[in-house]
């Protein structure tokens, strides 16, 4: 998508936060403050929707949750249910869950990329990372509870 340059006047404290922000981005200032602008902009347009920092980058989030869009998303598609189904579930209002269903329809890309990366986890790749992991059939009993 072609870009605009927009001179922005800046106070030396927000230079120096915006500095901060780009170095744990691992970005340039000027990307940083078009990411920041970008996520301003969405979080005015879609209610109960902020953005966080994660292991995979910067990912949308409903509002006062550690619930990432997409895996509302995920949830809801596979449980099957609806708006209501997921708001109990999940123990949220159901305007939280329509608010992460409506920004996932904005931009569906993005959404469907973090669902996709997700279910790329399998056994054998995440024991890579984590080699104490183990195996535990569903219903066997811990030896170590009675």
């Amino acid at each position: 998508m072609p870009s605009t340059v927009v001179s922005l006047r800046v106070s030396e404290d927000q230079a120096e936060r915006l500095q901060r922000k780009a170095r744990r981005l691992g970005r340039s200032p000027s990307e940083t403050g078009a990411i920041l602008l970008e996520e301003s902009l969405r979080r005015d347009e879609f209610a109960f929707i902020d953005f966080r920092d994660s292991a995979l980058g910067r990912q949308a989030h409903i509002q006062g949750s550690r619930l990432a869009v997409w895996m509302v998303v995920k949830f809801v598609r596979v449980c099957g249910g609806g708006v209501e189904k997921a708001a109990h579930d999940l123990q949220r209002p159901a305007s939280q869950i329509q608010a992460a269903l409506n920004y996932a329809k904005a931009f569906p890309g993005e959404i469907e990329e973090a669902i996709e990366d997700n279910d790329s986890y399998d056994f054998e790749k995440i024991s890579r990372m984590l080699p104490q992991a183990r195996v535990f059939p569903a219903g066997a009993r811990n030896p170590g509870r009675k």
